[in-house]
């Protein structure tokens, strides 16, 4: 008897596991699709002032810090403060492509998207705190 409901606790408490697991992986799945679509825009460089501004973004697992100095409506430097990246470690060149490009108009690495996307929202939003 006492074996049965070990065997029933252990069952459901599986079951209960299982089911959350797959829960959290659905939630995962559709914040990191979501970043494939979202809209990144490029900042007007002539509105923002001058200063180094912060912008952090994150959607789970990824996430990134920034530090963007602006001198005469220029990009002068993106510092990467932190970037919590999973696989995405090879997107961590997008900030001196935003700098060469002076634009958030770039693309994103190969087989790291959403790095590179996290990255871009979080220099974007750098930028329109400038623009404040």
């Amino acid at each position: 008897m006492k074996m049965k409901k070990l065997i029933l606790i252990v069952l459901i408490f599986a079951a209960v596991v299982i089911v959350a697991g797959a829960i959290v992986v659905s939630n995962l799945e559709k914040n990191l699709n979501e970043l494939t679509t979202m809209e990144i825009k490029d900042v007007d460089l002539s509105k923002v002032k001058d200063g180094t501004f912060t912008g952090y973004y994150q959607v789970l697992p990824v996430d990134a810090k920034v530090e963007v100095t602006v001198e005469n409506h220029v990009i002068k430097n993106i510092n990467l403060v932190e970037h919590g990246n999973g696989k995405g470690q090879a997107a961590e060149v997008i900030p001196q492509m935003v700098v060469e490009a002076q634009s958030l108009e770039v693309d994103s690495i190969s087989g790291a998207t959403y790095s590179s996307r996290v990255i871009l929202k979080a220099i974007e939003k750098a930028l329109i705190e400038g623009l404040n």
